[in-house]
């Protein structure tokens, strides 16, 4: 029998339901933007148009997305509410749409003075919606007088006889009506022939008198929201939650703002003080926060210091404090915020080391065997060193993340490349900024072709020595640029401007040079890339076993990007050789060979450490850096232990549960599952390596990084200006043990000055998410 393919029948129970999901999909988008519209953010139709769902009725799914009219009741398709609108309600369709009352807010004070026309002028503006949803907050709001500090709806009035109060008086015929609003549905109606003494202003007024009337003919109104103690204490304990840890982003102040109090008894809370919160409440959420730290630490055997904000930041304003956080790293990954110190400037290293060793001695007191080892953003050499030497058993580390950065400073230093792009770039953006005519040209090719005109950032040649990242800001601003610069060389008013201007022929010379560009781009690739690397070693916080590798892997990048861009490859290897060697403790090479997260398979299935990997002289570093960290009567012990370690490595099992990964779902990478499984293994499985383990799980567990908290810029200018106050800054600092404490917790290093300036760049906004619904409406 000869064979015959079949197609297998289509589930139409499957594709059903694949529609009704696409369906459901697109009411949902459609509901979003309605729901932005209506808070003002929006276009003015959403208020008057509501997406509706239409359902099978044989299979309850989702068939079909209408749009209702909440004016007349009329259905329509949902596929473009934009010309649903026109057609409907801007081109008279609905009988009801021309009834509809104008935001108070969109009247002006000469069409409150003049007669009522027969028919009613519409604002089309996005906030209209909000307005015209009838009696709420929001329309009253316009309503009452300029100093009232509540807003009212003014119920309907009888006509008022203006020569009632005007006697002999002879009011103007042309002011003959006014707005008011009625109590029923706070809609605005023209009334003619209604006049005050004082004016529109005394609508506000006027409906403070109709409402205590009100109040008075009905005692018993309807209670607003009734909240018991119980949840009455429960808000405002996640308030001064959000309050502590906001850390300056909210004032105190702001507690007592009118508007926030109407939002208060809105929802049924009593009004607060501002003094409670910065007081008991605040020295309450302290002592919590600071009995859980210390408890913390107290369970674990041994912890390592993480002191981050030595580094001057240059904020930018004058007087600038840093503040230098101390955090407590434990073994079991967690960290524990320990305290704030603010410091001026450049602070001298004998400071900064008796801080250090204060802190130490606070946490553990004559036991300070239990502190590991230090890391910070500054003063290896002399601080950290003295440290080391004072306590054989420290490694006190310097910050990788840190050290990275200061990569891009010793390019701009050290390598000719950055010097001559940095120099030509200068006078390009100094020229360009100067020179009204030219200047003039370039905007007009920079609107063509960027749709906005600003000047080309320049820095101050001083700070330029102090800070690489205004020149980073030039350089891209230029790059940016390239197009209408260009343009600029070939515009024909240009070479007019040229013949009077010798500076511009070198500036036509280099905006025509393509090896000025590809130099150019070829800096900026540099520094994104070591950017990049700094990033995601301040997001992913490594240990310091993962450091030789770090740096293997910039060794490898920066190569592709010397073979990318033709340079030369021998001054760029020495520029980072050197930084390596600032940078470099020999723990780097003793916790990557006592990890087991590094060890490598072999041909015969062991799983060993990669001594292979090291240089003789860091091979050594091993050797020594054990031999200090144990008694002197374990030393050889402990290189014997190494030896057999070397030979033997981690039974396979064990070694592959350790590496194990998983994917993140918040980045999406591949991460390690476990990481405290490296630690786990030695004080759990190895036990015959009794001297050797005791180094390890001390050893692999250390930061290679201080990055912890960051406080918000506008709290560091409140500590500027009321440092001086003993109360304001013991406040201070218990605002910002708070607010890292719980930071800490949560694992959130990010900063929210950054999330803001995020957000503000984002460009998807009602736009993006309609254009998501008509798309996804074509496949429906």
């Amino acid at each position: 029998m000869a064979a015959t393919n079949t197609t297998p029948p289509i589930d139409s129970t499957s594709a059903e339901e694949l529609t009704a999901k696409a369906v459901h999909k697109r009411y949902e988008g459609l509901v979003m933007v309605r729901t932005k519209a209506i808070k003002g953010k929006g276009a003015w139709y959403w208020a008057h148009l509501e997406p509706l769902l239409v359902h099978n009725n044989d299979t309850g799914l989702p068939k079909a997305v209408k749009l209702r009219c909440s004016l007349c009741e009329a259905v329509f398709s949902a596929s473009n509410p934009s010309r649903t609108a026109s057609e409907h309600l801007k081109r008279g369709t609905c009988p009801n749409f021309t009834s509809v009352p104008k935001p108070i807010s969109s009247i002006s004070p000469s069409s409150m003075g003049s007669p009522p026309s027969s028919s009613v002028q519409h604002n089309h503006r996005k906030r209209s919606s909000s307005s015209s949803g009838g009696g709420g907050g929001g329309g009253g709001g316009g309503v009452g007088g300029g100093g009232s500090s509540a807003s009212y709806h003014v119920p309907p009035l009888a006509m008022v006889d203006p020569s009632r109060f005007c006697g002999e008086l002879a009011y103007s015929p042309t002011v003959s009506a006014t707005t008011v609003v009625t109590a029923s549905t706070g809609s605005l109606l023209p009334q003619q022939h209604l006049m005050l003494s004082g004016g529109k202003e005394d609508l506000g007024a006027l409906a403070m008198l109709e409402d205590s009337v009100k109040k008075l003919k009905s005692p018993k109104t309807s209670p607003g929201p009734t909240l018991s103690k119980t949840q009455i204490d429960s808000a405002f304990d996640f308030l001064a939650d959000w309050l502590y840890e906001s850390c300056g982003s909210v004032s105190f102040s702001s507690l007592e703002h009118p508007k926030f109090r109407a939002f208060l008894n809105q929802v049924g809370l009593p009004a607060i003080s501002r003094r409670e919160f910065a007081g008991p409440r605040l020295d309450t959420k302290f002592e919590e926060a600071k009995a859980e730290s210390e408890a913390r630490i107290r369970d674990a055997m041994f912890f390592q210091i993480a002191s981050d904000g030595w580094r001057p930041k240059h904020h930018g304003f004058l007087g600038a404090e840093n503040l230098v956080n101390l955090t407590v790293n434990l073994p079991n990954g967690t960290s524990v915020f320990r305290r704030a110190v603010f410091v001026s400037g450049n602070v001298p290293p004998k400071y900064a080391e008796e801080v250090l060793s204060d802190t130490i001695t606070g946490i553990c007191g004559n036991a300070v065997q239990q502190c590991v080892g230090v890391v910070a953003d500054k003063f290896k050499a002399k601080a950290l060193k003295n440290l080391e030497n004072q306590n054989h058993w420290m490694v006190n580390l310097s910050c990788q993340y840190q050290g990275f950065n200061s990569l891009v400073k010793d390019f701009s230093k050290e390598l000719p490349l950055f010097q001559k792009v940095t120099e030509n770039c200068f006078k390009v953006a100094n020229f360009v900024n100067s020179n009204s005519q030219v200047r003039s040209i370039f905007q007009k090719y920079q609107l063509q072709e960027h749709r906005h005109v600003e000047l080309l950032r320049v820095p101050a040649r001083d700070y330029e020595k102090l800070n690489f990242e205004p020149v980073h800001t030039m350089l891209e601003d230029i790059l940016n640029a390239a197009r209408a610069l260009q343009l600029v060389v070939l515009d024909e008013s240009y070479k007019i401007v040229s013949v009077e201007d010798p500076i511009s022929s070198e500036f036509a010379e280099m905006g025509r040079d393509m090896r000025f560009w590809n130099e150019l781009k070829a800096v900026h690739s540099l520094i994104k890339l070591i950017k990049e690397m700094a990033h995601e070693i301040e997001t992913e916080r490594p240990l310091v076993g993962q450091c030789l590798p770090l740096w293997n892997e910039l060794r490898a990048k920066v190569k592709d990007w010397c073979s990318k861009f033709q340079i030369d490859e021998a001054p760029v290897e020495k520029v980072i050789e050197k930084r390596f060697k600032k940078n470099y403790h020999p723990a780097w090479a003793a916790a990557f060979i006592l990890d087991p997260l590094y060890l490598i398979r072999d041909t015969s299935g062991k799983y060993l450490p990669p001594f292979k990997c090291l240089t003789p002289d860091q091979e050594k570093d091993v050797d020594k850096l054990i031999t200090r960290l144990v008694s002197r009567e374990e030393a050889h012990i402990a290189l014997m232990e190494l030896m057999k370690w070397r030979t033997d490595g981690l039974e396979p099992v064990y070694a592959q549960a350790v590496q194990l990964k998983e994917r993140d779902p918040i980045s999406g990478k591949m991460k390690i599952a476990n990481p405290q499984s490296s630690r786990l293994v030695w004080e759990t499985y190895l036990t015959e390596f009794k001297s050797l383990a005791k180094v390890a799980v001390r050893l692999i567990f250390l930061h290679a990084t201080s990055c912890g908290f960051k406080c918000n810029l506008s709290f560091l200018r409140w500590v500027c200006a009321h440092g001086h106050s003993r109360t304001g800054m013991d406040r201070a600092q218990k605002m910002i043990f708070i607010a890292a404490h719980s930071k800490l917790e949560r694992r959130d290093f990010s900063n929210d000055e950054d999330k803001d300036a995020e957000l503000l760049a984002s460009t998807n906004g009602e736009d993006d998410v309609l254009n998501e619904v008509f798309v996804d409406s074509s496949s429906v």
